[in-house]
């Protein structure tokens, strides 16, 4: 069914929170207060690694205006966490990072809360620390000597410092390397890099006369965020309750459990609400980073330049915690054998400890780090072969059937299209040499997440509908995308869809906000609630019309049965009369496609639901002098299987191709010694809107089984393939690949400069 068809959905229609955002009436989580409220600040360790010898809160706790200082000694000694409950609230008898918390305070206002922290007196004994993941993987020392006692899902290998290892395995590796014509091998390394939401991360807490905690916060996983208070508060969950006022950006960042313990925690012990408010030193110290990766890769190949055989490892540096690390790692796997045809496959993950704050699951987690080892490396195999890039890639992509790395069967394969269509529109065939000047291309796939989505959707007598979601809008667009694809569902218009605020105690259940799943699933479950509704409002117009219900349909904000029709609102008035009004409940999961788990070992996700397929081209210049890389234009031809919204869709990719831009360029959380060095917004350095260049996108559609409409997962994808196809540009430019992000522009003077001597 192609976007002409409809009325609503496919449509460039105004977002539905766009007017309270764009007038500032908006209300984001850090705007969010409550009579009587108090401010709490959390107390950070000033060392990596070290035992607590000695704690003294007296004298904060004894300062005018203060009402609360915690610490560990004051909860519930409870191991949180996703694949490995390894992570406490508070450090217990020793601090594993720069950062630590350590303590907490609430105080009648934030100047207090400062000064107490001030006044609290922490004496250490420093340890051994490991900062360096390949390092972490061989050492003696332990950054959790009792790991073998968390408790972790049985999927996950773990031993020492490895949190978390996978592998996929195919074909006869060494054989294939043997009788290859040329093996290529390289190593890559990528920087931890801040998700750069605009919002810091913010949580109000409340308690009620009954024991019931209500959090208002901003998280991309209310449900996740409400079952980990849960435990560290030892409640049943039905006792906390999440509510999500606005979210400024979460990219990822917001996943997990970020201040919303501390906040609970001092409203219990003060029975005063209190909010709790990141710094922009304290999220670029103790955030949810995307993880830095050493990527080693082998590849052997024919004459031609078709692959044979890949080898390849990845080691992930988590940081003092597991988090999302094992499952992040894993996934990589899948991006470092890529979109291509490789009989032989032998790719091997380590999730790290390491002494440094815990890294997280930043937009397309893992995919940039391994895409960008993977298609640096296609470019290098094509200059050594005298090929052309986009050649290679195209002798080596899969194809409509072809087996992915897990042995499942490919599905609306579109990667060919991607590539001919950016190779096009960059101008490909036009690159004549020009000193300082190159282009450069890059391809790559991603997932769809799945996980389920539920939706309650409702009737109102004037013939309008509710939806109510547990999916938190984050900026995408993608609650605006399954409203229209509910509006044009039941025949009205995106204006007749109103849509409640997240809150875990009304909210059907939502997997989360992540995985560009939330447009794709919610949809699929608005598509389930309006076959409900349909079926209700036939089974009453049928009376009212005298008229069989195989004969009906909804047209223009009626049921319609021949030439005889009903109002949707008339409907709706004579069910709330009747029989309780049309009410539905639509819920979707989309199912993992089989493969064969011979290939796999303790990889948490093993196949990919309803993958897409994408490819960016880059044209540059590079000063000479300088290094200083100047983007001219830039081009994304994406799947997105079905164009439900194709404004946000773009906005997705230009603000994904800007956050790829930073992390190949600029962006980059610095450590010595286990400190961060560059722990502000002035020395991170994110591009502004003057850094990034005007963005072309090409929706490709080739429309998915599992879909709402054929629509494929679009958010994540566009920040993927920005690092290698600017590395693979500068390259073009210059001679030479960088191996390491980012590619600043004094690594690429100081290359330079040395070529030239």
């Amino acid at each position: 069914m192609s976007a002409r068809n409809f009325r609503v959905a496919g449509q460039r229609l105004p977002r539905m929170d766009g007017i309270g955002k764009v007038t500032g009436k908006h209300v984001y989580a850090a705007d969010f207060t409550l009579a009587g409220m108090l401010f709490g600040k959390i107390l950070r360790s000033t060392r990596a690694h070290a035992l607590i010898r000695r704690l003294d809160t007296s004298r904060a706790a004894a300062m005018p205006g203060v009402r609360a200082v915690i610490t560990a000694a004051d909860i519930p000694a409870v191991r949180f966490g996703q694949a490995v409950r390894d992570t406490t609230v508070f450090a217990l008898d020793r601090v594993l990072f720069m950062g630590h918390p350590i303590a907490a305070v609430a105080a009648v206002s934030l100047e207090i809360a400062v000064q107490a922290l001030a006044a609290i007196d922490v004496d250490y004994e420093d340890l051994p620390a490991v900062f360096d993941m390949e390092a972490a993987l061989k050492s003696a020392v332990l950054v959790h000597p009792e790991w073998a006692t968390y408790k972790a899902l049985p999927i996950i290998a773990r031993s020492g410092n490895i949190s978390g290892r996978a592998r996929i395995k195919a074909g006869d590796v060494e054989a294939a390397f043997a009788g290859a014509h040329r093996v290529y091998e390289h190593r890559f390394t990528t920087a931890l890099q801040h998700p750069g939401y605009t919002e810091p991360r913010a949580a109000v807490a409340d308690w009620d006369a009954n024991g019931n905690v209500t959090v208002w916060t901003g998280t991309q996983l209310p449900f996740d965020t409400q079952n980990t208070l849960a435990e560290i508060l030892d409640l049943p969950s039905s006792r906390v309750r999440v509510i999500v006022p606005g979210i400024g950006g979460g990219f990822g960042g917001k996943l997990r459990i970020g201040v919303e313990h501390f906040a609970a925690l001092l409203a219990r012990k003060t029975a005063r609400p209190v909010r709790v408010i990141t710094t922009s030193e304290e999220e670029l110290t103790h955030s949810y980073p995307r993880q830095a990766t050493v990527v080693t890769l082998k590849t052997g190949v024919d004459r031609d330049g078709h692959l044979l055989a890949r080898q390849g490892r990845i080691v992930l540096d988590c940081g003092a915690y597991a988090g999302s690390g094992p499952a992040t790692a894993a996934i990589a796997l899948q991006v470092l054998a890529g979109p291509y045809k490789t009989a032989a496959l032998a790719l091997e993950s380590f999730a790290v400890y390491t002494n440094k704050g815990t890294s997280g699951s930043f937009r397309g987690p893992a995919g940039p780090m391994a895409n960008f080892a993977v298609e640096s490396q296609m470019d290098m195999i094509a200059a050594d072969l005298g090929l052309d890039p986009l050649e290679i890639r195209l002798r080596n992509i899969v194809h409509e059937g072809d087996r992915g790395p897990s042995g499942e069967v490919l599905r609306a394969v579109s990667i060919e299209e991607c590539l001919r269509r950016a190779a096009a529109a960059i101008g490909w065939d036009d690159r004549k040499p020009a000193p300082g000047r190159g282009k450069g291309i890059a391809c790559g796939w991603w997932m769809t997440t799945g996980g389920s989505s539920g939706v309650y959707v409702k009737i109102n007598p004037d013939g309008s509908a509710t939806l109510v979601s547990g999916a938190v809008e984050i900026g995408t667009g993608a609650i605006t995308g399954a409203s229209q694809i509910l509006a044009e569902e039941l025949s009205l218009d995106l204006a007749d869809i109103s849509v409640t605020g997240v809150d875990t105690q009304a909210a059907p259940y939502d997997y989360g906000a992540q995985g560009s799943r939330t447009a794709f699933s919610v949809g699929n479950a608005c598509l389930a609630a309006a076959a409900d509704l349909r079926r209700q409002m036939f089974a009453i117009a049928a009376a009212q019309l005298d008229a069989p219900v195989e004969a009906m349909v909804l047209r223009d904000k009626h049921v319609v049965a021949g030439d005889k029709s009903i109002s949707i609102a008339e409907v709706a008035r004579i069910s709330r009369l009747s029989g309780g009004g049309l009410i539905a409940h639509g819920t979707a999961i989309s199912p993992s496609p089989a493969y064969d788990p011979g290939r796999l070992e303790n990889h948490p996700l093993p196949a990919w639901n309803t993958p897409s397929f994408h490819a960016h081209a880059v044209d540059l210049s590079v000063d000479p002098d300088t290094g200083t890389v100047d983007i001219h234009r830039y081009v994304v031809a994406q799947d997105v299987g079905f164009a439900i919204n194709p404004t946000y869709i773009e906005g997705q990719i230009e603000g994904g191709v800007a956050q790829g831009i930073g992390q190949a360029l600029s962006e980059e959380i610095v450590y010595q010694d286990g400190k961060v060095m560059n722990a502000n917004l002035t020395d991170y350095k994110m591009p502004t809107a003057l850094d990034v260049p005007d963005i072309e996108s090409i929706l490709v559609e080739c429309a998915s089984v599992a879909g709402p409409y054929g629509a494929k997962g679009v958010g994540e994808p566009p920040c993927i393939e920005p690092p290698a196809a600017i590395a693979n540009a500068i390259a073009a430019a210059t001679g030479f690949w960088l191996p390491s992000l980012p590619m600043t522009a004094e690594k690429i003077a100081r290359e330079l400069r040395a070529r030239r001597k």
